[in-house]
């Protein structure tokens, strides 16, 4: 058997155990919102997103604190700046083709519009701060690491504001804990061990399925920076894209769309912080390419939500900024 198709093997095995554990993960989770009794939107801004935003984080700290050489901090700086745009375009494109493929719709409800709102805001917030990030970008100084500081001030503010927001109703019923389904009401601390212990298989297969990606680029001639905006990005937001179609499969579209923005909330400021303490942080062409397509899909659904215009169609249709990036990226490589 070849490298090569061992390398796929363990890359669409590791998709498949990701999902898997993703199962775990947003079950007990929700259980976890439960006990502590933080909201569904809370449940997933805060508690689901920082889990799965762990990964991605750890991938960005080693790449950019302990890589050797210029080629690892082009992949975590690549990845701080790639992750944002995988969760603006493809994650928010997958919650709208299943619910196309499910034959589900966006309910006209006062809760759903309540829920738009919210979501606006963190639009809001993320436009902010993600222009500060790529301000940064374009300018040298002595003092831009102590800048990281204030990044990680923002996300500690934005935990707290939704931490301290007003209750909401949950979508449906939860479903048994997968570790004691036989429990109407599991107990915490079990709740608590299903989601950290699907939590260490969602980070090793992440690993696992980031590894076999860096290894298809130097096969199909990609430098580490544009695997690391054109791919990377899509393996370290696999448990968001999954938890997005699990959640979107039971209906709990609130819960989905909830854990995305809360995601790029951690993805606009941790990975920044961690670039601005080790790296230079100056964005090259690409960089600010991606940069751009960003902002694009995070002003389109900052207005959409603002008005309360989101559709499946519309959700779906976000997938075309990543295809237009993935284009110009291309050929910039190729020119």
């Amino acid at each position: 058997m070849s490298s090569l198709t061992i390398t796929i093997a363990l890359l669409l095995g590791s998709a498949v155990v990701i999902y898997l554990a993703c199962e775990y993960f947003v079950n007990g989770v929700e259980w976890v919102g439960e006990k502590l009794d933080v909201g569904q939107k809370a449940t997933g801004t805060i508690l689901a997103a920082f889990g799965t935003a762990l990964p991605e984080s750890v991938v960005t700290l080693v790449a950019v604190a302990f890589g050797t050489g210029a080629a690892a901090k082009e992949l975590g700086v690549g990845a701080a700046l790639g992750g944002p745009l995988a969760l603006s375009t493809i994650a928010y494109a997958t919650v709208g083709v299943v619910l196309l493929l499910t034959g589900r719709r966006l309910a006209a409800s006062p809760e759903i519009a309540h829920t738009f709102l919210h979501l606006s805001k963190d639009q809001g917030w993320f436009l902010a701060i993600f222009a500060a990030k790529i301000t940064l970008g374009l300018i040298a100084f002595a003092w831009k690491p102590w800048l990281g500081v204030l990044f990680l001030a923002a996300y500690a503010l934005y935990v707290r504001q939704e931490l301290g927001g007003e209750g909401d109703d949950a979508e449906e019923g939860i479903e048994p804990l997968k570790f004691q389904s036989r429990r109407a009401v599991p107990a915490t601390g079990m709740a608590i061990f299903q989601v950290l212990a699907a939590l260490v298989v969602i980070f090793v297969a992440s690993q696992t399925f980031v590894r076999q990606l860096e290894a298809l680029g130097p096969a199909l001639g990609l430098r580490p920076q544009l695997l690391a905006l054109l791919f990377s990005p899509i393996a370290t937001e696999l448990p968001e894209t999954m938890n997005a179609i699990i959640w979107v499969r039971q209906g709990k579209y609130r819960l989905a769309l909830a854990n995305i923005s809360g995601a790029m909330m951690i993805q606009a400021t941790i990975p920044t912080a961690l670039g601005l303490f080790f790296t230079p942080w100056l964005l090259t062409p690409p960089l600010l390419v991606a940069a751009g397509a960003t902002m694009a899909a995070i002003l389109i659904m900052f207005l959409v939500f603002r008005r309360g215009m989101a559709s499946r169609g519309l959700l779906a249709g976000m997938g075309l900024l990543y295809l237009v990036f993935a284009g110009v990226i291309a050929a910039l490589h190729l020119g």
